[in-house]
């Protein structure tokens, strides 16, 4: 199964037009629609475990250090994964 990820905003009459150009006209597919809550903010989830918050502020001590970091441009990104 291949999966594809978009982002699309509900229009006035309550429908969602996707683009997909990489799948043949009649193929069927299988749709899942996640709504963010807006009520959760995204440092909040994931702080929200020790093991999270830990995880979390030492990936951004590494940064900051610039310890084990990959850098690449985004052609060689795109080269490599893809997607």
């Amino acid at each position: 199964m291949k999966a594809v990820k978009t982002k699309a905003t509900v229009n006035k009459q309550g429908t969602i037009e996707l683009q997909v150009l990489d799948i043949p006209e009649g193929t069927e597919v299988e749709i899942i629609v996640l709504v963010p809550d807006s009520k959760s903010d995204t440092t909040e989830y994931l702080l929200s475990t020790e093991v999270n918050k830990k995880e979390l502020l030492e990936a951004i001590e590494r940064v900051n250090n610039q310890e084990n970091m990959v850098v690449m441009t985004a052609q060689e990104w795109h080269e490599k994964y893809r997607i």
